[in-house]
C-alpha cells in the first residue's frame, strides 16, 4: 500500500501537521485541503487513493457536503474523522457515502490500521480470489452483482455502492444461506484489525439495505440473526430488521 496518495481534509494546522507527518512516515504521499470546496477540487484534480475527512469544516461546505459532492463523480474511499459529540453527523456522513470513521482522539497505530484496511477494500484485485465466482445473483434474479465490473443491480436499477458496501454485499451473497457472525463479517470485510464492532457493522448493513432492498424496513435478502450476525436469503424472505 506504500506510495498511495492520501488527501487530508482538516482546517486545524496542528492536526494537519501530525497527520501529514505520520502518514508520510508510513510511506504515503500526503496532500492537504483546509476546507470543503478545496477538498472537492483536489479530489477531482489529484485523484487520491483515500480521503481522510474531518466532519467540522469552515465555510458553507462541511464534511457531509464533501461526501455528497465527491460521491457524484468517484468512489474514492473516505474515512471520516469525528468527535464523539457529533454522532448524528457521523452517521449522516456514512449515509452519504463515507466508508469508515475514526472517533477523535485516536492513536497513530489505529489510524494506520484503518488506512491500510480501507485501501485494501478499495483494491478490486485484492477483494476476491480466482476461485470466487465473477457473478453473484439471488435465486429470484432481483439482486445481481458483477464482481469483475464492480456493478450491482437491484431489480432494473443499477445501484452505486461504496467499496465497503460492495465488499459487504459480496461476502453475504458469496455465502448465501449461511449465517455469518458479526466477527466473521467484520474481519472478512474490514480486515483482521476488526471483530468486536457489532454496532459499527449495523450502520453499514442499514445503509446497504437502503440501497438494495425493496422495503429496507422489512429486509428480504439481508436478514438479521439476532445476537449472531446476518444471512443472505437468496430467495428473499421478508423479516423485521
Amino acid at each position: 500500500m506504500k506510495g498511495k496518495r492520501i488527501l487530508v481534509v482538516d482546517d486545524e494546522p496542528p492536526i494537519q501537521r501530525i497527520l501529514k507527518r505520520n502518514l508520510t512516515f508510513g510511506g504515503y504521499e500526503v496532500l492537504v485541503a483546509e476546507n470543503g470546496l478545496q477538498a472537492v477540487e483536489m479530489v477531482k484534480l489529484h485523484q487520491p487513493d483515500l480521503v481522510l475527512l474531518d466532519i467540522c469544516l469552515p465555510g458553507d461546505m462541511d464534511g457531509v457536503d464533501v461526501c455528497v459532492h465527491v460521491r457524484e463523480f468517484t468512489q474514492t474511499p473516505i474515512i471520516v474523522l469525528s468527535a464523539v459529540s457529533e454522532e448524528k453527523q457521523k452517521i449522516k456522513a456514512l449515509d452519504c457515502g463515507a466508508d469508515d470513521y475514526l472517533t477523535k482522539p485516536f492513536s497513530n497505530d489505529e489510524l494506520q490500521a484503518r488506512v491500510r484496511a480501507c485501501l485494501r477494500r478499495s483494491s478490486a484485485t485484492e477483494m476476491s480470489n480466482e476461485r470466487d465466482p465473477e457473478v453473484l445473483t439471488s435465486d429470484d434474479g432481483y439482486l445481481h452483482m458483477d464482481v469483475v465490473r464492480r456493478q450491482v443491480r437491484a431489480g432494473s436499477q443499477e445501484v452505486r455502492l461504496t467499496p465497503t458496501e460492495f465488499e459487504l454485499l459480496r461476502q453475504l451473497m458469496l455465502y448465501a444461506g449461511k449465517v455469518m457472525t458479526h466477527r466473521s463479517l467484520l474481519r472478512a470485510v474490514w480486515g483482521p484489525e476488526y471483530g468486536e464492532e457489532a454496532d459499527y457493522l449495523r450502520v453499514y448493513v442499514r445503509q446497504l439495505r437502503l440501497k438494495v432492498e425493496v422495503e429496507p424496513s422489512r429486509p428480504q435478502y439481508i436478514v438479521t440473526e439476532p445476537g449472531i450476525g446476518y444471512v443472505f436469503r437468496s430467495q428473499g424472505e421478508a423479516q423485521n430488521s
